[in-house]
């Protein structure tokens, strides 16, 4: 599998990295699909685009190598496959399977609601891709996490704070909660919620600080309070670990009504 001189002149010059694979795609056997970090990348799941591209083969007596590709053995099905971009990758699914034993049980989930999110994987898919990997390396912890997916979660940090709190003592969130005006229309969503302690938590990325954008942040917390919401609003500095965020959860819950019991 060796890469011709012009074509590395050419990855050099490509455009951008979506451009490169596709460069790099024309000197790959026929049965080449791009893996792990580098397809889910591609699908536009929170990871950063590996230095070294993944590559799945199906199994030979020698595996080819290339110094600038990570190669992996994978006898891929046409489940296992997706076209995404004019790229040939690893399906959702698949894609899921391989970076289980990769990522923390976080990070797993939140590549997995954003493969839901974006159409790159569907509630049964991952069901059926775990049923035929017995004994394959982190299938346990794919299958945990799968059981806690949401196509609702709209960013990595809600992803992180949903595992937090669905992982906890508390009651799980919903995701997405629909706030209502005085004549029953939908005006906001919360990003998190506890709609019977009337409790939602939003996180505050950096478009926040937009001057239009908090403006309109300003009008939804008034309709929540008005509506006789509590909002806890996170930020990025609140990410580094579940505490702040389920320790608030738990005392705004309690604030509500919510009765811990004992312990």
């Amino acid at each position: 599998m060796r890469l011709a001189h012009d074509l590395t002149a050419r990855l050099d010059d490509a455009i951008d990295e979506v451009d490169r694979l596709r460069l790099l795609a024309t000197a790959l056997p026929a049965d080449a699909a791009f893996s792990h970090g580098t397809a889910a990348w591609v699908f536009g799941a929170p990871v950063a685009l590996p230095r070294r591209p993944h590559v799945a083969l199906t199994p030979r007596r020698v595996l080819p190598q290339h110094a600038g590709l990570v190669v992996h053995s994978r006898r891929l099905v046409e489940d296992d496959v997706a076209a995404h971009r004019s790229l040939r990758l690893t399906s959702g699914a698949q894609t899921y399977l391989d970076l289980a034993p990769l990522l923390t049980p976080r990070d797993l989930v939140a590549v997995g609601d954003a493969l839901l999110r974006d159409g790159h994987l569907d509630v049964p898919a991952p069901t059926r891709r775990l049923a035929r990997a017995h004994r394959v390396r982190g299938v346990v912890r794919a299958r945990e996490c799968a059981a806690l997916l949401s196509p609702l979660s709209m960013s990595r940090p809600e992803s992180l704070m949903r595992y937090w709190l669905v992982t906890s003592r508390l009651p799980d969130p919903q995701p997405q909660v629909p706030i209502h005006d005085r004549w029953g229309r939908i005006v906001a969503h919360g990003d998190l919620g506890f709609p019977e302690w009337r409790v939602l938590l939003e996180y505050e990325g950096r478009q926040h600080a937009d001057v239009d954008q908090f403006g309109r942040d300003i009008d939804r917390y008034s309709l929540m309070g008005a509506d006789g919401w509590l909002v806890l609003r996170f930020a990025n500095r609140h990410l580094g670990g579940p505490t702040t965020v389920v320790e608030r959860t738990r005392r705004a819950l309690i604030s509500r009504g919510w009765d811990p019991g004992p312990g």
